[in-house]
């Protein structure tokens, strides 16, 4: 492990985009909330307690990339990236909970129209420089999070957009109450609830999503398999499992292989679809590669199945002398059964008769024995 746990290695970028979101969010709170209660708009103070929501959200962001960015440790092999996932939920929650509290604020100057504001029109103004300043932060974080395939981020990026969607709110709403329709603010402030609530459950749902290791997007998996079954020497491919954690997408799957192989060969084939992969998918961080003879994903190996030290009992017993003659013998498991092949050395080429006699060794083990499918008998070149 390059670093100890306890160092962190925040992304920079990352960073410097949450700061400068959260110095906005404290200007545009202060602004909306303040000039919100000084010009009488329930829409507006509405608005900069949306601001304020995302403020919290920036700090929560910088909390979570900072955790989130420590190496993999003793305690967590799959690193920190969590971290995020679970303060994204978090956020969600708050989100959802403040989006509460404006609706039935308005709500209850609804219902009761001696408590309704009378905004006025200097309100608009403070909307109007929120919704710019709001949409030039959006694309600018929107930009950072695709950098660093930073869900979190992205999930920034939204707010801000949702909070100049909100502000454009604010500015109807204050705009009907000037016109003449004095329910007008109160009903925005009640739209901009709503939409805060939208993004909040948004952002839950995805979150829980991925913490309960929800599988990657079909069409997404469909290309991964694409790039496993290009892999020279792969035959077949399942029990393909995807998790997403944080940014990082991990990969579980099984391949199937000529069964006649080496295992080092099919160990070579397993680390090409592993680098496969990496190299395709930016954000693909580790892959599990489980390499088979055959198709066993339906198929359960019985139990009983000889060991390799069984099957040499075996065949000492069955060849005696014989047995110190031969050169190797290699065992494949296929269809739930037991195959051997005998390899005897090249020089014994000058001796067919003793080779036919371990032939027949070997053919009567075959009949008498069960566990045993097949035993094939060649001379080493």
């Amino acid at each position: 492990m390059s670093k100890p746990a306890d160092i962190v290695n925040m992304d920079p970028l990352k960073a410097r985009v949450t700061i400068v979101g959260a110095f906005i969010n404290v200007l545009l709170s202060i602004v909306k909330i303040a000039f919100g209660l000084i010009w009488q708009s329930a829409a507006l103070i509405a608005d900069g307690v949306h601001s304020l929501s995302d403020l919290a959200s920036d700090i929560l962001v910088i909390l979570a990339i900072r955790f989130g960015a420590r190496e993999a440790d003793h305690d967590h092999p799959y690193g920190h990236r969590r971290y995020e996932t679970m303060a994204t939920v978090a956020l969600g929650l708050g989100l959802a909970a403040i989006s509460a509290g404006i609706a039935w604020d308005a709500l209850d100057r609804v219902l009761n129209p001696e408590k309704l504001l009378i905004p006025q029109l200097e309100t608009i103004g403070i909307a109007a420089f929120s919704v710019f300043s709001k949409e030039w932060m959006y694309h600018y974080t929107k930009r950072a999070a695709r950098k660093t395939r930073s869900k979190l981020l992205l999930a920034n990026a939204w707010h801000h957009r949702s909070d100049a969607i909100s502000s454009v709110v604010v500015i109807i709403g204050v705009s009907g109450v000037i016109l003449g329709y004095p329910f007008a603010d109160a009903v925005a402030a009640m739209i901009v609830a709503l939409m805060i609530a939208k993004i909040g459950i948004n952002l839950i749902t995805q979150s829980i999503k991925e913490l309960v290791d929800t599988s990657l997007p079909e069409n997404y998996v469909n290309e991964i398999r694409r790039v496993i079954k290009l892999t020279p020497g792969v035959r077949g491919i399942h029990l393909l499992r995807t998790r997403q954690m944080g940014e990082d997408a991990y990969i579980d799957t099984h391949i199937v292989v000529d069964s006649r192989i080496s295992v080092s060969e099919g160990h070579i084939i397993g680390d090409a679809v592993r680098r496969n992969l990496i190299d395709e998918f930016d954000d693909v961080l580790d892959v599990l590669v489980h390499v088979d003879p055959e198709d066993d994903e339906f198929i359960e190996a019985p139990a009983d199945l000889l060991s390799r030290a069984e099957v040499q009992k075996h065949l000492q017993s069955a060849l005696g002398e014989f047995f110190e003659d031969i050169d190797s013998f290699t065992i494949h498991y296929l269809d739930g059964l037991v195959e051997v092949e005998v390899a005897l050395p090249h020089l014994m080429s000058a001796q067919p008769e003793e080779i036919e006699l371990i032939k027949k060794h070997c053919a009567a083990l075959q009949q008498s024995l069960d566990a045993i499918a097949k035993v094939d008998v060649y001379l080493k070149q």
